[in-house]
């Protein structure tokens, strides 16, 4: 690949994610408002029965009836099961803490992606990686702040979504690379969609018509946002597109800000920043898998 090539793609890329991010926070805020009339499990229902069509209609249309084919049916549907539990707890959190710091607590995900694939894949980590994870987690306590007068048992919710969504990222692993983004998109939506629909009755209550376009925001935006996140991953490199991932902190911040007039403050900064940082190095050099360069002889 030429140099201009390269270019092109890594702007590309960037533009990609940046939109992505965006989109996600725009379905995070939809769901922090609705969630003060429906249980995060009628939000999620909703959000895969409006974007399924959607998403069906892409894989249709892209890959054929082809894309709807598994050899993996087990692995998706624990998946799905594991994506609708993640999400519940993330939804369930944004009704009880700030947009920013509901974000910033879910971003600790590439931690729990590093230890699993230590403690069941046996990937090495080196000395700093662990250091960074502890950093990683230090951003945590510094944002919640546990003490015995104030302890924020709402944090465990966005930890909880993290911890998921590394189950999902290492379970991928167990999928053939031969099935492409498109299969995995289409069941990630119809498992959300069952196992969402499963306990649905205890919690359902009817829909107001002025919060019709909130869910069609929700599902769209957050389709959309997972769409163009994977786009970035396809046509850049990680280590171009990654860090603009932590964009997503930025439109929390401003939207808690706008329209529930959260603003974090100064410690809850630094503790996104100990997160962020400590997320960045795990990734990019200290990994689970990475290759460490042999000194060079004198």
């Amino acid at each position: 690949m030429s140099t201009a090539t390269l270019q092109k793609s890594s702007i590309e890329g960037i533009a990609c994610i940046l939109a992505g991010m965006f989109c996600l926070t725009i379905s995070d805020a939809l769901a922090k408002w609705l969630g003060a009339f429906y249980s995060p499990l009628q939000l999620l229902f909703l959000r895969a029965a409006i974007a399924l069509p959607l998403v069906t209609a892409l894989v249709l249309g892209l890959g054929g009836s082809r894309a709807l084919r598994t050899r993996h049916i087990g692995v998706h549907l624990l998946r799905g099961a594991i994506n609708v539990a993640s999400a519940f707890c993330f939804y369930l959190g944004l009704t009880l803490l700030p947009l920013a710091e509901t974000t910033a607590i879910a971003f600790c995900a590439p931690f729990f992606v590093t230890v699993i694939s230590v403690a069941f894949l046996g990937e090495k980590v080196p000395l700093g990686g662990w250091l960074a994870l502890f950093a990683g987690f230090a951003g945590v306590l510094v944002i919640v702040r546990p003490s015995p007068d104030n302890i924020q048992w709402a944090a465990l919710l966005p930890l909880a979504t993290a911890l998921g969504y590394a189950v999902m990222m290492v379970s991928a692993k167990r999928i053939s690379a031969r099935e492409s983004m498109l299969t995995t998109m289409f069941y990630i939506v119809l498992g959300q969609l069952v196992f969402a629909s499963l306990p649905l009755a205890a919690v359902w209550v009817p829909v107001e018509w002025r919060h019709l376009p909130g869910f069609v925001g929700i599902a769209v935006c957050s389709t959309a946002g997972l769409g163009l996140i994977t786009q970035a991953f396809r046509i850049a490199p990680a280590t171009v597109v990654a860090p603009f991932d932590y964009s997503g902190l930025i439109w929390a911040t401003l939207f808690g800000w706008i329209f529930w007039r959260e603003l974090p403050d100064a410690w809850s900064y630094a503790g996104a920043l100990m997160i962020i940082l400590s997320g960045i190095y795990v990734a990019f050099f200290s990994g689970p898998g990475k290759k460490r360069r042999r000194p060079r002889k004198a």
